[in-house]
């Protein structure tokens, strides 16, 4: 059964994108821990980040890379996070997020599921900086 990642990927389930190639997707995270919170996933399914290949690896952490800068100009933030956990879902992602402190890396203070008006406004910021 293809994962919740794979179906926003396939289009199956909204998701607001902000980057795309043939390799991997970035979208919004829908319960973000900060405004403009992404996820870089790759588009082939792979459940441990130990699994990656290095090519891939270095794609998605380059991807990763060029969201952040563009998190970091468009949000008020100190830093730009990144963890890679997978518990909630079975398929690769890298968190990527504005932080102003280290609060923001505490994962059970995420937002419920955001509106995906607002959700878009968010991306239309990165998107612009990309």
């Amino acid at each position: 059964m293809a994962s919740l990642f794979t179906k926003i990927i396939e289009n199956e389930i909204p998701g607001v994108f902000v980057y795309e190639d043939d390799r991997c997707v970035a979208f919004l995270d829908a319960q973000p821990m900060t405004e403009g919170h992404v996820l870089v996933v790759p588009r082939q399914e792979i459940v441990h980040w130990i699994d990656v290949d290095d090519e891939l690896s270095a794609h998605l952490f380059a991807v990763a890379k060029r969201i952040a800068k563009a998190q970091y100009e468009a949000f008020e933030c100190e830093k730009v996070g990144l963890m890679i956990q997978g518990y909630e879902i079975p398929h690769v992602h890298i968190h990527v997020w504005p932080t102003t402190s280290l609060a923001d890396f505490d994962a059970s203070r995420r937002a419920d599921f955001t509106d995906g008006a607002v959700l878009e406004k968010a991306a239309e910021k990165i998107r612009r900086l990309l």
